[in-house]
């Protein structure tokens, strides 16, 4: 969700720096933004070399102070209507806690067309590990040649292929094309606008009747 269907991205890395930097930690904010959309976990071992509730505890404090901010990427709700209304199950396959999936929920408009949703407490392991699909697929009982996925970064591609399933990719997380067709994006479209202007000659277009 964050970085495909909402524009979070970046709020999450200024989110992360401001954590790390009140617990004397001078972490790039870049090496950040490339570590969003891992979970909370993994992100601080790699950047830290350990866990820190502190620091998670206070990286939610900071991103929810910016929920005025969030925003439903251009096309993103329109997407979600458009597959829907040709006949496909939208499932939003997220592991983000339930209190900050609200938050996103309550800025894309179209969740009523969303046929089921997971969240952090469906799944015991974040992406890159394949669960979150996994569960996704289960909660509607899909089938992993009758499904794909669109996300926004290498951990959504990683994830979809540990998990049988192709993934299609937008540009909106700011991870470069090259990097997502490089781990195995099938496609990648600039937003999801222009992902809904090509539905009938994307990826996509398989699952819809």
């Amino acid at each position: 969700m964050d970085g495909t269907l909402v524009d979070t991205n970046y709020l999450h890395s200024v989110a992360w720096r401001r954590a790390f930097l009140a617990a004397g930690h001078d972490v790039p904010t870049a090496e950040v933004h490339r570590r969003v959309g891992m979970s909370g976990g993994r992100l601080l071992h790699e950047l830290i070399g350990e866990e820190s509730d502190d620091v998670k505890d206070r990286w939610k404090k900071e991103f929810h102070a910016m929920a005025e901010e969030i925003r439903a990427l251009p096309g993103a709700s329109a997407l979600l209507r458009a597959v829907a209304s040709r006949g496909a199950d939208v499932v939003l396959a997220t592991s983000s806690e339930e209190d900050d999936l609200e938050l996103l929920l309550g800025a894309l408009d179209g969740r009523e067309v969303l046929r089921a949703v997971t969240s952090a407490g469906d799944v015991d392991e974040a992406k890159p590990e394949p669960e979150v699909f996994e569960t996704a697929l289960a909660k509607v009982g899909g089938s992993t040649d009758a499904a794909i996925v669109v996300g926004d970064t290498v951990w959504d591609v990683e994830a979809a292929r540990r998990a049988g399933l192709d993934c299609v990719c937008v540009l909106t997380g700011g991870i470069a094309r090259g990097e997502l067709e490089a781990a195995g994006a099938v496609a990648v479209y600039r937003s999801p606008a222009d992902l809904l202007d090509h539905i009938d000659t994307s990826p996509l277009a398989r699952l819809l009747s």
